[in-house]
């Protein structure tokens, strides 16, 4: 005989309005997860039960439900915390961004020695890239110029094909 359930499950919605939320929910995978263990728990399956039916474990599941009983709809929505801060002051990365924009030809290794040499703060390769995605500039593979390639290039072009 299973033991009777020692936390509650709070109706903070009726079942009618957490299957609105399910269906309008579509998108954001993980509170949709949260909302079917919570109609399950509605429905009178342990957390147990519930747990496996939407395929996570007992403690994940006690958290949730901890989390809907205090805090409702809301509390099933992921907390993040936005991750480390920046090294990068903001008036820092203006003037990087300034400095920047003073060339259009960096190499990311260019850039990356600029932000040390500035401002003694060491990034990754691929740290510096989110940081120039973030100033809306854009990376791409350099042309090669050709030294054999006289100045007025263009211009002998338009003229023999005129």
């Amino acid at each position: 005989m299973a033991k009777p359930e020692q936390i509650l499950i709070e109706h903070h919605l009726s079942s009618e309005e957490l299957l609105k939320h399910i269906k309008s929910l579509e998108k954001d995978t993980r509170v949709l997860q949260r909302l079917y263990f919570v109609k399950h728990r509605y429905e009178g399956a342990s957390v147990d039960e519930a747990a496996k039916l939407v395929g996570i474990s007992k403690p994940v599941a006690y958290q949730w439900q901890e989390r809907w009983n205090q805090d409702g709809y809301e509390g099933l929505k992921p907390r993040f915390s936005g991750g480390c801060p920046s090294k990068l002051t903001d008036y820092q990365k203006e003037k990087l961004k300034a400095m920047l924009h003073e060339r259009d030809d960096w190499s990311t290794k260019e850039v990356q020695e600029l932000i040390y040499n500035e401002f003694k703060v060491q990034y990754t390769i691929k740290q510096i890239l989110v940081i120039l995605k973030k100033f809306g500039m854009h990376h791409a593979k350099p042309y090669t110029h050709d030294y054999r390639r006289p100045e007025d290039a263009e211009d002998r072009l338009k003229k023999t094909y005129r």
